[in-house]
């Protein structure tokens, strides 16, 4: 069939069902396939169509990219586009049953502002790139109200990848399911035998992606890093708050590009939506970093947006417009060629799935 070509297949347990038509003819649209079947217990087959260029034409350095950059560059123009990013992001939220004003105010409100003497490197210095505005923060990263929403922003993107799901946790589950479910199948192909003892998840944000991980690994020792100590104090002070677990997480506020932690002490590196917030030395550093830290038959899964992503390449004007202009290192991203510099670096059996309409699961292993 048609719409199968150019796509890549993945199984997803708990599909949803009951879509209204609106839903269907949009995910039409986009090349999502409808989600068949509603037996909770079997797996359901779902193709995510790739559209047909290399890369949509408003990233890169096409004229349509540089006009939408010449746009953002203009003060007045890019502060109502901060807001207007910052409002869809919310709309999609609270549409969708996301609390986000509330699950912001629980952080605000609570203790979490104790748990930042204990995470918090006061020697880091900081790169140049990490203290330029993003997501519609004029400090970034480095701020309370960013980690405080950094969750309901998480499940909000979650629903726009997937948008045929029943809810945001359902929507979620596929997004990380299907993204865990790349990376055990890579490293038990090419691993050669080894298990998952050690896992570091590098730009762990406030700690959605490494607590998946430490779910899917109980036996392993996990570790969370990343550059924002006020992230990394939410994500401990809400790992806190959950069940305890056998071996808890350990979070590190380090630079991805230089842990300082021992060499070949992993089994498997996360990278999972950081990279498109990073000009291409920084992911080229941090990849190599990734081979430093891996054991010989270690993974490296990186998750993040997906360029020939049919979906990302048929966006609005006005919703690209509101992406590009809070993501400043957006292009770089998009020029990067994620998969040869795996290769350069020294990785092999490079592999690369669409895991939902919008991103894509790299993967690679370090040569045993």
């Amino acid at each position: 069939m048609a719409l199968y070509a150019n796509t890549q297949k993945l199984y997803l347990g708990s599909p949803a069902s009951g879509h209204n038509a609106r839903t269907k003819r949009n995910n039409k649209r986009a090349g999502i396939p409808a989600i068949r079947g509603a037996a909770s217990s079997s797996a359901t087959e779902v193709a995510y169509e790739k559209g047909q260029l290399e890369r949509p034409k408003w990233a890169g350095e096409t004229p349509l990219s540089r006009l939408v950059g010449a746009v953002i560059s203009f003060k007045p123009i890019y502060s109502l586009l901060k807001l207007g990013a910052r409002q869809v992001l919310i709309s999609t939220a609270e549409k969708n049953d996301i609390p986000w004003r509330e699950m912001t105010r629980q952080i605000l409100e609570s203790d979490v502002y104790k748990e930042l003497e204990s995470i918090q490197n006061p020697s880091l210095v900081f790169p140049d790139y990490y203290l330029s505005p993003f997501h519609a923060y004029d400090e970034g990263n480095l701020s309370w109200t960013a980690a405080a929403e950094a969750e309901p922003a998480t499940k909000s993107m979650s629903i726009r990848a997937v948008p045929e799901a029943r809810s945001a946790d359902e929507a979620t589950q596929v997004v990380r399911g299907n993204w865990l479910k790349a990376i055990e199948k890579h490293h038990r192909q090419h691993s050669g035998g080894s298990t998952v003892r050690d896992i570091l998840d590098i730009g762990c944000s406030v700690g959605i992606s490494t607590g998946y991980l430490a779910d899917t690994f109980p036996s392993a020792k996990v570790i969370g890093l990343d550059l924002s100590p006020y992230f990394l104090s939410v994500a401990q002070f809400n790992e806190r708050k959950r069940s305890q677990r056998t071996i808890p997480i350990r979070w590190i506020h380090a630079n991805g590009e230089d842990t300082g932690l021992p060499s070949k002490s992993f089994d498997l590196v996360s990278i999972s939506l950081m990279f498109h917030e990073c000009p291409t030395r920084a992911i080229t550093n941090v990849i190599k970093e990734s081979s430093r830290l891996l054991r010989p038959g270690g993974t490296i899964a990186i998750m993040d947006q997906a360029p020939s992503s049919k979906v990302l390449q048929n966006l609005s004007p006005v919703l690209f417009t509101l992406l590009k202009s809070t993501e400043p290192f957006l292009d770089e991203y998009y020029l990067t060629d994620l998969e040869g510099t795996l290769r350069e670096v020294g990785f092999v059996n490079v592999a690369d799935a669409l895991t939902d309409s919008r991103h894509r699961t790299v993967t690679a292993t370090v040569p045993c």
